[in-house]
């Protein structure tokens, strides 16, 4: 059975995630059979890049995505179009739609800058209490 997961990436502590498409027997981070988006937990709001038209290939051969990534996909929006889909909506038209919804959500990135000057004010106060 072929599944649709999450590939953990990133480096202890910064997760960074890529979903694949697997064989369920593979390990996470072992063997996958193709990259049909990314997800950045890290940033505010939350950065998920799919591409639908590979998604919407791989769920018609059979392939179910992981509890995980089926939350994703709900958020996105992307389980809606499946389903329309699925009932005969023409693919053409979905995937409009979802370019256009990409194009709504806001792109709110934290900077590195933005991440570092933080934790350097949480060490600080931690100094300045066992002083």
């Amino acid at each position: 059975m072929v599944r649709i997961r999450l590939r953990k990436i990133g480096l202890k502590h910064q997760p960074y995630y890529r979903i694949v498409v697997a064989d369920r027997e593979s390990p996470r981070d072992g063997r996958f059979l193709e990259v049909v988006g990314t997800y950045n937990p890290r940033t505010e709001p939350s950065t998920i890049l799919v591409e639908e038209e590979r998604v919407y290939y791989w769920m018609g051969k059979g392939a179910q995505p992981s509890e995980s990534v089926a939350r994703l996909f709900t958020q996105v929006g992307l389980k809606d179009r499946f389903d329309r889909l699925a009932k005969g909506e023409k693919a053409e038209t979905l995937l409009a739609e979802a370019e256009a919804a990409k194009q709504a959500r806001p792109v709110v990135v934290k900077t590195r800058r933005d991440v570092t000057s933080a934790s350097k004010k949480k060490s600080k106060k931690k100094k300045e209490e066992k002083a």
